[in-house]
């Protein structure tokens, strides 16, 4: 039986620029979100958010918190679906490096958050409402 793979995103937010990755594997190839991927048996949310921001763009950084979830659908051009990803956003704080794309990211990158909202610009679904969540997350903790 098919069931939903879980997953996470990292959400790093720093002096006003969000961190993105343009995916290289489904979901969403070719797309900008956050840097993510599978959790694997055993390892925390936390732990595997920060494992896949080093992984995919070489930034250290600490979990925060987990706030959110999205689902993310892979489908056949026939419009099968392949598979299905619950992502969970973990909000996490910038400790060292600069954006290097690695492991499954073609591109990686800082984004001033207003640029999310530029129709032109490939956004896999939900970054720009959880980008916006974590940005107001950060202003109630007082660290944005």
């Amino acid at each position: 039986m098919n069931r939903p793979v879980v997953a996470t995103i990292a959400v790093v937010i720093r002096e006003g620029r969000t961190l993105l990755v343009r995916r290289a594997n489904p979901p969403d190839v070719g797309r900008w979100g956050f840097p993510g991927g599978k959790i694997e048996f055993g390892e925390t949310i936390d732990r595997a958010a920060i494992r896949e921001l080093y992984e995919e763009t070489a930034i250290r950084g600490e979990a925060l918190q987990a706030f959110t979830a999205v689902d993310a659908f892979d489908h056949a051009k026939d419009g099968r679906l392949r598979q299905h990803f619950v992502l969970v956003a973990v909000l996490c704080q910038w400790h060292s490096g600069e954006p290097v794309a690695g492991d499954d990211a073609l591109e990686a990158r800082w984004f001033n958050l207003e640029e999310l909202d530029d129709a032109s610009l490939a956004l896999s679904l939900d970054v720009v409402d959880v980008a916006q969540q974590a940005a107001s997350i950060l202003r109630n903790m007082g660290m944005a």
